[in-house]
């Protein structure tokens, strides 16, 4: 009876281990908002880290995180730092690519809780008297990763964030 057991709990683990290595090598979580306000009145705010603490949610994760911004003073060279709290971690972000009132692409890269490099986009689209602002994060799943999404939605997860700082930025915008 235990043999059986045994043989049928090994069969069901490595059933969730193949599945989890059939998964999707790359992410790309996005989220977009229809803001009221001109690309000019938003760009600043997304390609200026220094103005990240006005709608950024991961600003609020540790109120006494570590930050350093050196490089450029905003656009393409500004780099971030940060060292925090478990929540927060610990990692760095630097401007790639700055498109005046279209384009801000970062490139992310984490250190604690665990290790990831991704990239970031942040378009903006006019639209009339509204423009959307889309916020993407892109980047490759290990298989641990792999594994985790088979019991978490990380995409539900980093969108959520994302959904709450497009709502800050559209706060500080449109006021």
């Amino acid at each position: 009876m235990f043999s059986t057991i045994l043989i049928v709990l090994v069969v069901i683990i490595a059933a969730i281990l193949i599945y989890a290595a059939t998964r999707p090598n790359d992410f790309v979580t996005t989220r977009t908002a229809i803001i009221k306000a001109p690309p000019e009145a938003i760009f600043p705010l997304i390609n200026d880290f220094s103005r990240w603490p006005t709608w950024s949610p991961y600003e609020k994760l540790d109120t006494d995180m570590k930050r350093t911004l050196s490089g450029a003073q905003s656009g393409k060279g500004a780099v971030y730092a940060w060292e925090g709290n478990g929540k927060a971690g610990k990692g760095r972000m630097e401007i790639v690519n700055s498109v005046p009132s279209s384009l801000v692409a970062l490139k992310l890269d984490f250190e604690k809780p665990f290790r990831a490099n991704n990239g970031v986009d942040f378009t903006l689209t006019p639209s009339g008297e509204n423009t959307a602002v889309s916020w993407s994060m892109r980047g490759s799943r290990p298989f641990i990763a792999k594994l985790m999404g088979l019991f978490m939605n990380f995409d539900t997860l980093i969108g959520r964030d994302f959904e709450v700082g497009l709502a800050n930025l559209k706060r500080s915008t449109e006021a």
